[in-house]
C-alpha cells in the first residue's frame, strides 16, 4: 500500500471542537492527511489510523471422518462432517502450539479467530480457545468465506474417488466439481473476504488496545488455506499447483518483518517452505519480505518476472546494442 494514497492508509486527527469520548475514553477520531509513518505494530504512531496484527496465522482443522474414511460423506453433508477423537486432540495441541508462538515475545497480546462454519472447522477452534485464557481473546467470528471448497452433491463414493483424480489430471485450480466449485472460484471469495478483512483492521475492529500486541487465527480447511496464500503473496497458478496441502492441525505464520512486510520466513525456515512446495523464486521472494521496506516496495518487491519472460533484458541500452550487434553482422554478410 502507498503511503502516499490517504484513503488506504489515513491518519486520524482528532476532531475539532466537542472533543467528545466514546465510551472507554479512546479519542474521536476523522481521517484525513497522509501517513507518514511505517505500518509496523512496534513502530506504530499512536494517531495512525491502521495498526496491523503482528501475525496472521492459518491453521486447518483438525482430522475429520471424512479424513479418515471416505465414505462418511455418502451418509453425512459435507458441513456436518465433525471431527474425531483424534482430531480434537490434534486442535487442543495445535492451540498450545499457536499460544506458545503468540506468547513468544512476551508483553501485552491478544488473539482474534475467524472460522469456517463447517462443523469440524468450529469444533477445532473450540479445542484450539482451550489453549487461551479469556482475556486474551479478543474475540471470534464465523466467516463463510473461508469454508471448505465445494464439491458438489454426490454420494456416490465410486464417483467422488473418479472426479478427485480427474482433477489430479486437469489441475487443481481450474478445475471444477460437478456442481461445485474450482479452486479459481474459491480465490474469488477468499479475495472479497481479504477486503472485509482490510476494512475490519481500519476500523479498529479487532484491536482495541493501542498497547497490545494483536494475532488473527483464521481456521479453515487446507486448500482455502493455500488460495489465502496465493492471493496474499501474489503467487501464479502455476506456482499454487506446486504446493502441498496442510496436514490435519498444521499451521503456517505470516508475519511482520522488521521492515513492516509480512512473510512466512519470518518464522518458519527456508526447509519448511521447500518442504511445503515452494520454487525457489517463491522462497526468494519471501526473504525480500522477511527485511523489506515496505517504501520500496514498487522498486524492489518481486513480480515474478522471469515465469513470464525467458530472459528479461537488464535495460534499455543492453537490448540496443544487441541490436546494433545483430544489424552489424547482417551487414558483414551483404
Amino acid at each position: 500500500m502507498s503511503h502516499d494514497t490517504a484513503a488506504r492508509h489515513p491518519v486520524a486527527t482528532p476532531q475539532q471542537g466537542g472533543g467528545d469520548q466514546p465510551s472507554g475514553g479512546r479519542a474521536s477520531f476523522e481521517f484525513g492527511g497522509e501517513c507518514r509513518f511505517c505500518e509496523m505494530t512496534r513502530q506504530h504512531h499512536p494517531q495512525c489510523a491502521r495498526r496491523l496484527p503482528k501475525r496472521i496465522i492459518l491453521v486447518r482443522h483438525g482430522e475429520s471422518q471424512g479424513n479418515l474414511d471416505m465414505s462418511a460423506y455418502t451418509t453425512t453433508p459435507d458441513y456436518r462432517i465433525p471431527l474425531t477423537a483424534l482430531g480434537a486432540e490434534q486442535a487442543r495441541a495445535v492451540g498450545r502450539g499457536i499460544r506458545d508462538v503468540v506468547a513468544s515475545g512476551g508483553g501485552n497480546w491478544k488473539v482474534y479467530f475467524y472460522v469456517s462454519p463447517y462443523e469440524r472447522t468450529r469444533a477445532t477452534l473450540r479445542e484450539i480457545g482451550r489453549a487461551f485464557p479469556r482475556d486474551r481473546i479478543i474475540g471470534a467470528r464465523e466467516e463463510c468465506r473461508v469454508r471448505e471448497q465445494d464439491f458438489g452433491n454426490f454420494q456416490v463414493e465410486e464417483r467422488m474417488r473418479a472426479v478427485k483424480e480427474t482433477r489430479q489430471r486437469f489441475g487443481r485450480f481450474f478445475f471444477r466439481f460437478p456442481e461445485g466449485e474450482s479452486a479459481a472460484d474459491v480465490f474469488d471469495r477468499v479475495a472479497s473476504f481479504l477486503e472485509s478483512l482490510w476494512r475490519d483492521i481500519d476500523m479498529g475492529r479487532l484491536d482495541q488496545d493501542p498497547s497490545c500486541e494483536t494475532n488473527l487465527v483464521i481456521v479453515s480447511h487446507g486448500l482455502t488455506s493455500r488460495v489465502f496464500l496465493m492471493k496474499w503473496f501474489k503467487w501464479t497458478v502455476d506456482q499454487f499447483e506446486r504446493l502441498n496441502n496442510f496436514d490435519n492441525c498444521e499451521f503456517r505464520v505470516m508475519q511482520l518483518g522488521p521492515g513492516g512486510e509480512y512473510s512466512l520466513l519470518v518464522h518458519h525456515t527456508k526447509e519448511e517452505l521447500e518442504q511445503w512446495g515452494m520454487s525457489r523464486e517463491m522462497i526468494a521472494d519471501q526473504q525480500w519480505r522477511a527485511a523489506a521496506n515496505r517504501r520500496s516496495w514498487a522498486e524492489e518487491c518481486s513480480s515474478f518476472i522471469d515465469s513470464f519472460f525467458d530472459d528479461p533484458k537488464d535495460s534499455e541500452s543492453s537490448s540496443e546494442e544487441e541490436e546494433e550487434k545483430e544489424n552489424g553482422k547482417i551487414k558483414e554478410l551483404e
